[in-house]
C-alpha cells in the first residue's frame, strides 16, 4: 500500500533523515560495513526489515513495495543486485544502469536507511548473515518461494509479501520504450 504525505511531513522526513545529498552515498555499505550498522541497530531495538531486487529503471511498483517493506519495521535494508547477477536472471541487455547508479538511486529515497550489493544468484547468504526481522518479498512469490524465508522463521523473524502493482514493471516499460520506435 503507497501511502501518501502532506509535504510538510515529507519535509520533516527529508530533514530527519537525509540532511543534504551528500549524505546519500553513505547508506551504501559493504556487507563487513552493514554487519556493524545492524549491530547498532540492534542494541537500540530497531525492528530490522530486508529486502532484495535489481530496481533497474525505478517505477512506482518499486516505490509502492519499498514502501510497504519500510512499514514493516524501523530499519530498512535493501539489497540491490549487481551488475553480473542481474545479466544471469535478466539476459544480456540488462541492467539498463550500473550496479552503482541503481544503489545511489534506491539509497537516495528517503525510507531505505541502507543499501548492499550483492552479486550471488540470490540473496541467501546475505539473509544467513543479516537475520533479519522481517524478510519483505514481492506479492508475486508465494512466502514458501522467497529465499532466506526458512532462516528468518527459524530465527524468531516474519516474512511478508508486499502487494505489487499490476501491469508495472521495467521489462514492460522497456518493452514500450522499444515499441515507440
Amino acid at each position: 500500500m503507497l501511502v501518501l504525505l502532506p509535504y510538510y511531513c515529507y519535509h520533516t522526513l527529508i530533514k530527519t533523515k537525509m540532511k543534504s545529498v551528500q549524505s546519500i552515498p553513505s547508506k551504501i555499505f559493504t556487507l563487513n560495513q552493514l554487519l556493524a550498522e545492524v549491530k547498532r541497530w540492534r542494541l537500540k531495538n530497531n525492528t530490522i526489515v530486508f529486502t532484495n531486487g535489481v530496481f533497474d529503471i525505478l517505477h512506482e511498483g518499486h516505490i509502492a513495495s519499498l514502501s510497504e517493506a519500510a512499514s514493516y519495521g524501523d530499519r530498512l535494508i535493501t539489497a540491490v543486485n549487481a551488475d553480473v547477477s542481474v545479466k544471469k536472471l535478466k539476459g544480456a541487455s540488462r541492467p539498463v544502469n550500473s550496479q552503482q547508479a541503481r544503489a545511489l538511486i534506491v539509497a537516495s529515497l528517503v525510507y531505505t536507511d541502507a543499501v548492499v550489493i550483492f552479486e550471488e544468484d540470490t540473496p541467501l547468504e546475505l539473509i544467513q548473515q543479516i537475520l533479519p526481522d522481517v524478510l519483505v518479498k514481492g506479492g508475486d512469490y508465494l512466502i514458501d518461494q522467497v529465499v532466506g524465508a526458512k532462516e528468518v522463521h527459524n530465527n524468531g523473524g516474519t516474512v511478508k509479501l508486499a502487494q505489487i502493482i499490476d501491469g508495472i514493471s521495467t521489462t514492460g516499460i522497456i518493452e514500450k520504450m522499444k515499441s515507440m520506435n
